[in-house]
């Protein structure tokens, strides 16, 4: 069996690829040119493959049995082109719950209590000259009471839900279908009531650009909102707008709609601000959680050859 293993920088380079050789001959690249994607994994069994997009421009007569994703989100996958041809397409679910979970709560946090602004004073000396014990500006105000809003509870947006119980704040939840264990609005609602919205939807036809800039009209000018899901799930210019505009509180992202950001992205007017916490397509990526993905993604390959349905999505 030949395993092929487009773009594993986007694994991190301390992550082992032995369970793969376990199983098969795998090549690496770091890597893959849009343009080299269908001679890299022709001859191959198996593709892996994180960020690429897959589809009939370089799937047809490759000769791929399975594809791999290394990730939950398959949206980059043309996954009726794979089930029309015989392509098996594994995803992993559940595997970076965690550290997504602890990401999203850290970027409230740090936007919540103005983290970065009260360590610069002390950094850049303003807290020793000011001869006073404490400093209390910017104002803070503590999460217990306030409304946190999560958009999609799946398993990350559960996880965070939990914690935000946690803290003492009401928990609303958009959804698709009910949830008995939580109080359930919908979209609009949400964005009007919550003081907190942390977002955590795959992307899809329907959840494309679903926060738009009428719905972050309704958001409450004190309120925050972070997104760890997709980048294409809002509107990254009506956010960026939002906030230049002082309409809404803050944000937070570690998502965009083109990855990495570009040099026009709305985002770059606004990066400098104390109010907006950007980080670069890191909370999935904890060295545990990128642990697990590897090990899921072998166990994926040993049971689509043996028959067996795992982790399947175009089944």
């Amino acid at each position: 069996m030949r395993i092929a293993v487009l773009d594993s920088a986007t694994l991190g380079d301390d992550i082992s690829f032995d369970e793969f050789r376990q199983i098969g001959d795998v090549d690496i690249y770091d890597m893959t040119p849009a343009d080299l994607v269908s001679e890299r994994i022709k001859g191959s069994d198996v593709v892996v493959v994180n960020k690429l997009k897959l589809n009939r421009s370089n799937l047809e007569n490759s000769g791929i049995k399975l594809i791999c994703v290394a990730a939950t989100g398959f949206d980059n996958i043309d996954v009726d082109y794979c089930r029309e041809n015989g392509i098996g397409v594994c995803n992993v679910v559940g595997y970076s719950t965690d550290c997504v979970a602890q990401v999203t709560v850290a970027m409230v946090l740090s936007l919540v209590n103005h983290l970065p602004e009260y360590n610069r004073c002390v950094e850049d000396g303003s807290y020793t000259a000011s001869g006073v014990q404490n400093r209390l500006v910017p104002v803070y105000h503590e999460l217990s009471g306030k409304t946190w809003g999560i958009v999609g509870a799946g398993n990350i947006g559960g996880k965070v839900a939990e914690v935000a119980r946690a803290f003492g704040c009401r928990v609303i939840v958009y959804k698709r279908t009910p949830d008995e264990r939580y109080e359930c609005t919908d979209l609009d609602t949400l964005m009007s009531q919550a003081d907190i919205i942390s977002v955590h939807l795959p992307l899809s036809d329907a959840t494309r650009n679903i926060i738009d800039s009428r719905r972050i009209s309704l958001m409450k000018k004190d309120a925050i909102i972070v997104n760890v899901a997709r980048g294409a799930v809002w509107d990254e210019s009506a956010v960026s707008e939002a906030v230049e505009k002082g309409r809404i509180a803050g944000m937070g992202c570690d998502v965009y709609s083109a990855e990495p950001m570009s040099s026009d992205h709305p985002f770059n007017k606004i990066m400098h601000l104390d109010n907006v916490c950007l980080t670069p397509h890191m909370a999935w990526g904890s060295y545990e959680s990128r642990s697990r993905c590897i090990s899921t993604m072998a166990k994926n390959i040993k049971c689509y050859f043996n028959g067996e349905i795992y982790n399947r999505v175009d089944v």
